[in-house]
């Protein structure tokens, strides 16, 4: 990253600028700690983002709303700090709606700064003035109007300790553009909406307009702190319960899921209980490479046999939704030991054995101190589970060898992906197909190194994902794996990438087609409309944002490719690599309902 694009700064216009409340916001977004700041610039929010620049935040401006929150849900993932978005009223506010939702339903803390109209001229025919607020509160765990200028700070500093409290999740502040901007040009819109006070109505008028001005103003700001609200504990009686089971356990199974690994600074000590354990543990959505790339504990295959033949199961933040098979893929007689924030997802589809209500990764944490000798206990049972852990590994090794025509198989591409990828790397999944099939082959090297949008499915997370792996992990190698499909929604962000000096690296399967619709609709209704697009050139669309660019027609051709777009990024530019797929069968069977 530049020196530029590390302090968020860009060359000083001329003259001295007053202060504002967007110098409010920027003074507790420092105080948080935020890595940067999101947005899409607008008249609105003009003030937020040179509060922000002033702290020396990075204010990383993109090309839709909608990147903007997906890049500050993947940068609070990453850091553990809620991720910051600032975007203008109306369509700004609205473009977001879907990356909200996401959020919401992935339990990130997010915080949308939203601009809006002049506090008086609200339902008067303004520009972009809507009810902002009935549209968004759905989506968001607290939505709140601010309406004075001694109420930014507080406000903010709610929004941090909202977001993270209890179960992670999205807020939105409401900043009216009369309450940002500096008092006196305020004071001039005001006098220019008064006509200068001329007759009894006149002077009227701008009497109303000084008080209501001596409220929003009025008042002293004051410095505030940004609270750090502790995870949930759970209660001790219920890790004793599940201590008890688990010592008559013989065939136990951990599912590890996002919630687990919420607070960066504690997955190392979750690593150390789940190696206490010594049960096999498979692990989903942010809880991917918790164990490092090929550790023994770590099961990716075959989870529904593995969990119909348990007498054990621990589901760490892991509700039984359409993933678990509504509950069905865990055996009736097994015991089920779940702990979870959220006290809907606790319950959802099944009852557990025991339900602990608090945070999964202090309830492991605890559940390893109750039953410290455990280890080694479970070694038969657990190179059962291994052994068809590596017995599909050698069928997708083979299928990977069979011959296609047409272009690379996807299996092929994944293990190219795999042999490349570096340690110090943050792998983003944005597809349908090719990603869900690269899925069972790539191996993200670490804990907190794989993004995918989660239980929401959204195509179209990619390019502002990438923008908040980079923001994040400055240092690391960002691989954004793209499908033809859902490429088309963001590639804008190589634009992004290339003025904020953000390189990430790319990888297109394309095979002119949504395959993972395509193919059931097919076989099931005989008609392939609405899944058929075009053999694109992305490469070339990258090199006109201006990064780098690269295609593949042949699988002899990849490593090179591959080697030559990574060689691009660490020289400071962002690639992209188009590879041309064959078709496949390999998810064949795959929609959900």
């Amino acid at each position: 990253m530049s020196d530029a694009t590390a302090s968020g700064t860009s060359p000083e216009p001329a003259g001295p600028s007053p202060s504002h409340a967007g110098d409010l916001v920027g003074r507790v977004l420092a105080e948080a700690g935020v890595p940067a700041l999101f947005t899409l610039c607008g008249g609105h929010i003009s003030p937020i983002l040179q509060g922000a620049k002033r702290q020396e935040i990075p204010v990383v401006d993109v090309r839709h709303e909608a990147s903007a929150l997906f890049a500050a849900d993947a940068c609070a993932r990453l850091s553990g700090v809620p991720g910051v978005a600032a975007v203008t009223a109306g369509p700004g506010v609205t473009n977001t709606i879907t990356a909200l939702k996401n959020a919401q339903l992935a339990q990130s803390p997010v915080i949308l700064l939203g601009g809006a109209t002049a506090t008086l001229l609200a339902g008067r025919g303004a520009l972009q003035d809507i009810d902002q607020m009935a549209l968004v509160r759905p989506h968001v765990k607290w939505g709140a109007r601010v309406r004075r200028v001694r109420d930014v700070a507080p406000m903010v500093a709610r929004a941090f300790a909202v977001a993270r409290d209890g179960v992670p999740g999205p807020v939105f502040l409401e900043l009216p553009v009369d309450l940002l901007y500096p008092e006196a040009v305020v004071r001039t819109w005001y006098a220019e909406q008064a006509g200068g006070g001329k007759g009894l109505s006149g002077r009227a008028l701008q009497a109303y307009l000084n008080r209501h001005l001596a409220v929003m103003f009025g008042g002293r700001s004051r410095a505030v702190a940004v609270e750090d609200p502790q995870p949930p504990e759970p209660e001790g009686a219920e890790v004793r319960r599940a201590a008890a089971y688990l010592a008559r356990a013989e065939r136990p199974v951990v599912v590890v899921g996002s919630q687990a690994v919420l607070d960066p600074e504690s997955v190392d000590r979750t690593v150390e209980s789940l190696v206490s354990l010594g049960a096999p543990a498979y692990l989903s959505g942010m809880a991917r490479g918790l164990l490092g790339a090929r550790h023994p504990l770590w099961m990716r295959h075959k989870r529904s046999v593995a969990l119909r033949a348990a007498d054990f199961v621990l589901l760490l933040g892991v509700p039984n939704d359409f993933r678990m098979g509504y509950g069905r893929s865990i055996s009736r007689k097994a015991v089920v030991v779940s702990a979870n924030r959220s006290r809907r997802d606790l319950t959802l589809n099944r009852r557990p054995t025991v339900a602990s209500i608090g945070d999964p990764a202090r309830f492991l944490a605890a559940l390893a101190a109750e039953v410290p000798s455990l280890s080694g206990r479970f070694d038969g049972w657990r190179d059962e589970v291994r052994a068809r852990d590596q017995a599909r590994e050698a069928e997708i090794a083979a299928q990977a060898k069979e011959p296609v025509e047409g272009g690379v198989s996807p299996l092929v591409v994944a293990q190219a992906i795999d042999d490349a990828l570096p340690e110090d790397s943050v792998l983003v999944a944005d597809g349908g197909d090719f990603v869900a099939t690269a899925s069972y082959v790539v191996r993200p090297r670490g804990p907190l190194r794989w993004l995918d949008p989660g239980v929401f499915g959204t195509l179209g997370v990619g390019g502002g994902f990438a923008l908040g792996a980079k923001a994040a992990r400055p240092s690391a190698e960002v691989w954004l794996l793209y499908g033809d499909g859902s490429a088309a929604f963001s590639i804008a962000e190589f634009d992004t990438c290339v003025r904020r000096g953000m390189p990430v690296l790319a990888v297109v399967g394309n095979d002119a087609c949504w395959s993972q619709i395509a193919r059931d609709q097919v076989e099931i209704l005989g008609d392939d409309v609405g899944t058929t697009l075009r053999a694109t050139d992305y490469h070339r669309v990258a090199e006109g944002y201006g990064g780098a660019g690269f295609e593949v027609r042949e699988a002899a051709a990849l490593p090179e490719a591959l080697a030559q777009a990574r060689a691009a990024v660490q020289a400071g530019k962002p690639a992209l690599v188009n590879v041309h797929l064959a078709r496949s069968d390999f998810r064949k069977g795959s929609l959900s309902i």
